[in-house]
């Protein structure tokens, strides 16, 4: 039986000596698309960092693809789309050059382009839906379209697990369809894909599953949930009683699993906001 991309076992993070997140439980199987949601402050981001080795856990045991984080060196198996704003980089580049870069945890350093490299940045355009605008510099683009310009370069890399952080946010609707559908297109290939949001909207239909965070905890996992309920004031003091281990029935905790720190050779976010 294969191993599942992800499984966390009674993970936690401290910022600052501060704890952010405890006792987390979390088991994403292959193919599945699963949306981690909770209000502002509620450590879904935080979560997600830790999930891609940005945060290092305080406690607990991280696994991917079966390999514990600390042996861990596939990267290229991953793909991690970080909150809008990193597109570009503060450096002018094209549309195809930000994409591009997103080979380069397949190619040798130096390397030049091959055939198959410009196919896999033509196809990753072509499913965001910017094909037309691969010449034009990023900066000139509309944050909804860099946001999409983040996930081709993702897409780029091939992975087979994708973590998409908050990538609806202060995007307008138009863009955001764009966005469904072109996880939408991910899905249908089969990749995994965990992704953070405050709010669903056009993304809603694609869900498998719901996990929602409170106070650093995962106070639900489960069947989808639309965004209504996740922020409805009353089914949220339902949640803490509702909170379902289906996807963790056969881990074993143990208090004494630690992750070492380590580096991840992807994105880093220079704050966090608010620890989310």
């Amino acid at each position: 039986m294969s191993q599942p991309p992800v499984l966390l076992r009674d993970g936690a993070v401290a910022v600052g000596g501060r704890p952010i997140l405890r006792h987390i439980d979390l088991r994403v199987d292959a193919g599945e698309f699963v949306a981690l949601m909770g209000a502002n402050g509620s450590g879904k981001s935080t979560l997600v960092r830790a999930l891609v080795g940005i945060r290092p856990l305080t406690a607990g045991r991280l696994q991917l693809f079966g390999t514990d984080l600390g042996r861990f060196h596939d990267w290229s198996r991953i793909g991690f789309v970080p909150q809008r704003g990193g597109a570009g980089s503060g450096v002018p580049a094209s549309v195809w050059e930000v994409v591009a870069s997103g080979r380069l945890t397949r190619r040798r350093l130096l390397r030049p382009m091959s055939r198959h490299d410009r196919t896999v940045v033509a196809d990753a355009l072509e499913v965001v839906g910017l094909a037309d605008r691969a010449r034009d510099g990023v900066s000139n683009l509309s944050g909804g379209q860099q946001q999409r310009v983040l996930i081709a370069r993702a897409l780029a890399g091939e992975p087979e697990l994708f973590f998409l952080d908050e990538p609806t946010a202060g995007v307008d609707l138009p863009n955001q369809d764009a966005l469904a559908g072109a996880l939408d297109v991910l899905k249908q290939r089969g990749a995994t894909i965990v992704l953070v949001a405050h709010e669903l909207g056009p993304l809603a239909p694609l869900v498998d599953r719901s996990v929602v965070m409170r106070s650093g905890r995962i106070a639900y996992d489960g069947a989808p949930l639309g965004d209504q309920a996740v922020h409805d004031p009353l089914f949220g003091g339902m949640l803490d009683g509702m909170h379902s281990h289906h996807h963790v029935d056969h881990m074993h905790r143990s208090p004494h699993d630690v992750t070492p720190p380590m580096n991840a050779p992807l994105d880093r976010q220079p704050h966090e906001e608010g620890h989310r």
